[in-house]
């Protein structure tokens, strides 16, 4: 933890009169809250259990003032999301297009990022729920999730790719195959991993197998387009282009037979924004197959 010097200097007290309120607290709760090594201060095991309780009481504190605040105003709140890499190529665009036209005047600001950058913005409330692979996230009493619609993941290729026309002339396209050409992904979790590498083999461990490798899926589906590079990705994230003729599955024997699996993390306890529930169904119209 910090020095004695650098918190006095946060708080704006000076460094002795910081001294006499932790003294004053361990009075109080009959124990060392700080054990004292050298230039190091640890928290003692009741040190512990006070911070965390007093997270949670400045939590509540803000929670409070917010939701007096919601309802006084009648405010809707801003919208603040954070989306992992296949959830972001499927609603950042198009939910900020709808809201521009359908909501001009609520703020909305989505962030992209990994698992572990947006749960922690999500802790420090910067955020007020992220989209990620449930996997991704382990369980904590902090936190609340709820399941979204499962997702297919597949190969995807441009229509003229060689193996598609192969798969057309009726010969299979097997992992190997596959591997002949870059394979391209957004990073994918453990459980994904394992998935692949139980239906294709130890070469299917994205560690090894994956030439690109990219968080914007956006970008890894303009490389495909221009290249022979295969994408491993949800069909959602690439609908448009498949639509237009520009893509397609590629069928693989064995087959892809699942896709990762998404949830909508918010923070236990924290009260919403009215304004959350269009993200919500928005969500739910969207980010199917």
């Amino acid at each position: 933890m910090a020095s004695f010097s650098q918190a006095a200097q946060r708080l704006h007290l000076t460094q002795s009169a910081l001294s006499r309120s932790i003294q004053t607290l361990e009075d109080e709760l009959g124990g060392r809250l700080i054990d004292r090594h050298g230039k190091r201060n640890v928290l003692t095991p009741l040190g512990e259990l006070t911070a965390n309780r007093a997270r949670r009481i400045v939590f509540e504190e803000a929670e409070l003032h917010r939701s007096v605040e919601l309802f006084h105003h009648h405010h809707l709140g801003a919208i603040r999301v954070g989306l992992g890499a296949g959830p972001g190529a499927v609603l950042a665009t198009p939910f900020l297009r709808y809201m521009a036209r359908h909501h001009p005047g609520i703020q909305v600001s989505v962030s992209l990022g990994t698992s572990d950058a947006l749960m922690i913005q999500l802790r420090q409330r910067s955020l007020d729920a992220v989209i990620v692979e449930v996997s991704s996230v382990a369980p904590a009493t902090d936190l609340r999730h709820e399941l979204l619609n499962a997702l297919q993941g597949r190969f995807i290729c441009r229509t003229g790719h060689p193996l598609v026309q192969q798969a057309a002339g009726g010969d299979a396209v097997s992992f190997d195959d596959v591997m002949r050409y870059p394979l391209a992904s957004a990073p994918l979790s453990t459980e994904v991993a394992r998935n692949l590498v139980k239906r294709f083999g130890p070469r299917a461990d994205p560690e090894h197998c994956l030439s690109l490798r990219c968080e914007n899926v956006r970008s890894l589906v303009e490389a495909v387009l221009d290249s022979d590079a295969i994408l491993f990705s949800i069909v959602a994230a690439v609908r448009a282009e498949i639509a237009a003729g520009k893509l397609c599955e590629l069928v693989t024997t064995p087959a892809v037979d699942d896709g990762p699996r998404y949830a909508s993390f918010t923070l236990a306890g924290r009260t919403e924004a009215p304004s959350m529930e269009i993200f919500r169904k928005f969500t739910d119209e969207h980010l199917r197959d």
